[in-house]
């Protein structure tokens, strides 16, 4: 099982880890790049990086907090992802969601 030592991207997803480890899920932390994009002689020019994998679950998860707004360029990365690797399991987890899995344990904390 991985630790909540790596080097996170964002502080929702050190969360998120801390959650992982806290329910003994196992995870790894962008394990995998997958190419979502070729260039005119098929080499691959722009990848996309889930933040986790749960390997007991084979899912990854892609996580993010910016404001539905900003999520157009991510959203566009899922979809090419989703229609180049469609036998891959990727989760998006958005703000509301987060959101609501953090109040979730909180509330079990206390």
């Amino acid at each position: 099982m991985a630790t909540s030592r790596a080097p996170f991207a964002h502080a929702s997803e050190a969360e998120l880890a801390r959650l992982f480890d806290f329910y003994r899920i196992v995870w790894e932390y962008e394990p995998r790049s997958f190419p979502i994009a070729w260039d005119d002689r098929g080499s691959p020019v722009e990848f996309f990086t889930p933040d986790f994998y749960l390997p007991e679950h084979d899912v990854y998860v892609e996580v993010t907090v910016a404001k539905p707004e900003r999520n157009a360029r991510k959203n566009r990365k899922l979809r090419l992802m989703r229609s180049h690797h469609p036998g891959i399991n990727v989760k998006l987890f958005r703000r509301r969601d987060v959101e609501r899995v953090f109040s979730r344990s909180l509330k079990r904390a206390s």
